[in-house]
């Protein structure tokens, strides 16, 4: 459930909580991590159908709680509308905590490498950063041709 390296939490990074359907997020942050190196106060929580929502609403808070060192917890999540999107919403009144849904790798990037933003500013370039990390290749080839 949790990727976190133990004992390095940075008081001056917002924290990072991947949550998603299955065991995508923990997958995700495995390959953020591989790519950036190593990240204190990142988890992800995986939304699975064997897990009741009182179990998942459990292990969110307890990720909040453990990642909250000053700066808030950014939590991106899979899809908009669905149930890691809307679980993790519902968690939003229990402190400093913004919701980016539709994560990918490129949005993940860029949120792991500037964790010193504000929370709201983190969020906005996440956003973007998802947003340019779509590209159709082959659209680009035929307007170079």
């Amino acid at each position: 459930m949790a990727d976190t390296i133990e004992g390095q939490a940075d008081s001056k990074q917002v924290g990072v909580l991947v949550v998603t359907h299955g065991t995508f997020g923990a997958a995700l942050l495995d390959a953020g991590q591989m790519i950036v190196g190593p990240q204190p106060a990142v988890e992800s929580v995986s939304v699975v159908v064997s897990r009741g929502v009182d179990e998942i609403l459990a292990d969110l808070k307890a990720a909040l709680a453990r990642l909250e060192h000053g700066l808030g917890v950014l939590v991106l999540t899979d899809l908009f509308g669905g149930t890691p999107t809307t679980l993790s919403l519902s968690l939003r009144k229990l402190g400093n905590i913004e919701v980016v849904a539709g994560v990918n790798l490129p949005m993940l990037l860029k949120v792991l490498q500037g964790r010193q933003a504000p929370l709201a500013e983190l969020a906005a370039q996440a956003k973007a950063a998802g947003q340019q990390g779509i590209v159709v290749p082959g659209e680009m080839l035929r307007k170079k041709s």
